[in-house]
């Protein structure tokens, strides 16, 4: 059975196009001309996802997303943004009420396809998933990520692993430079991190605890951030704390992940590295590259000559390859995560 998508637009015109492209794809749709309207028809039936605009009279998309994250039934319910706001406050603020993703206005119908489909695919990934973690999983977990030396000594930011005491079980290579560094982080005689100055040890300290905290609650979900000063004068570093595994971690099990990036940093050879640690065809690690610097699928389609359709052919293959299903997502996971895509 097809899943059916509730489109949201107050541009009438606009709204036909995007059904139609639904349609055409096989989707059921249901339309609305705003929030208000949206909200009584998703109360009456269920839908698989919902595309929303955000500038909408009576109701807007925000408002509309926080009233369907209160409700129980529609909490977990997927959520794209249809917008022609694309600026940073914006966009925290849709994260903050709990989207799923961003497309942005001109809408590229091939992208909005992929994303979709993406999207559906990770849901239905998630429902059929075990619901149970064996008592052997943490020592799994631990397994993979300790063995994965090789992997995580390719990319360009810094990655520790700790324990639910805050102590470092594993750092890579680039982490063991940031620390020969010594220039915002340091680490003591007792494996603990710690910044330049007392208030920033406290904030490392908070964020990594908060994450502990969500492990000891079963819950991976979420990640916080803090900015690092340092003394040299450059930019601080960023670290961001993420939960690992579910349920309570022991000493000596991995329980976080505290992920340091050097803004100032740059790799020499960060196409090869991206092809290398992803498995990226040269158009590939082309097309990754043109994202990073900003460019949309119709500009580097002219670019490199090519068509629209062969540009979102291969966006899906990355997105396959990096196990990331939204545009947003591939670009951060270039950008500040595992590859440092930087001018060379």
């Amino acid at each position: 059975m097809s899943a059916t998508i509730l489109c949201v637009e107050d541009e009438a015109d606009l709204r036909a196009d995007i059904c139609e492209e639904l349609v055409a794809a096989g989707y059921q749709v249901d339309e609305a001309g705003n929030g208000q309207e949206a909200l009584e028809r998703l109360k009456a039936r269920s839908y698989d996802l919902v595309l929303c605009d955000i500038t909408m009279p009576r109701m807007s998309g925000l408002d509309l997303l926080r009233l369907v994250r209160q409700e129980p039934g529609l909490a977990e319910l997927p959520f794209i943004f249809l917008t022609a706001l694309a600026g940073r406050r914006d966009i925290i603020a849709g994260k903050e009420a709990g989207v799923d993703d961003y497309l942005t206005k001109p809408i590229d119908f091939d992208l909005m396809l992929i994303t979709i489909a993406a999207r559906l695919d990770q849901v239905a990934r998630i429902k059929g998933a075990k619901p149970q973690q064996s008592e052997s999983d943490s020592h799994s977990l631990r397994a993979a990520l300790l063995g994965a030396d090789e992997a995580l000594n390719r990319i360009s930011i810094g990655v520790f692993l700790l324990d639910a005491e805050r102590k470092v079980l594993f750092r890579n290579q680039r982490a063991e430079e940031l620390l020969a560094e010594a220039d915002g982080l340091t680490l003591s005689r007792e494996g603990l991190l710690r910044g330049e100055k007392p208030q920033q040890t406290q904030a490392l300290r908070d964020i990594i605890d908060l994450a502990i905290s969500r492990v000891a609650a079963g819950n991976r979900q979420g990640s916080d951030a803090v900015a690092l000063t340092r003394d040299s004068g450059r930019r601080p570093l960023i670290a961001v704390a993420c939960p690992l595994g579910r349920g309570p971690a022991g000493a000596g099990e991995p329980a976080v992940g505290l992920f340091v990036t050097d803004p100032e940093w740059r790799s020499s050879d960060a196409a090869h590295a991206v092809a290398q640690l992803y498995g990226l065809s040269p158009a590939e690690t082309r097309l990754a590259l043109a994202l990073v610097r900003g460019l949309r699928l119709d500009e580097i389609a002219d670019e490199f000559g090519l068509s629209r359709n062969t540009v979102s052919y291969t966006l899906k293959n990355l997105f396959r390859k990096t196990e990331t299903d939204r545009q947003a997502d591939l670009i951060s996971l270039f950008m500040s995560n595992p590859v440092a895509l930087g001018k060379s």
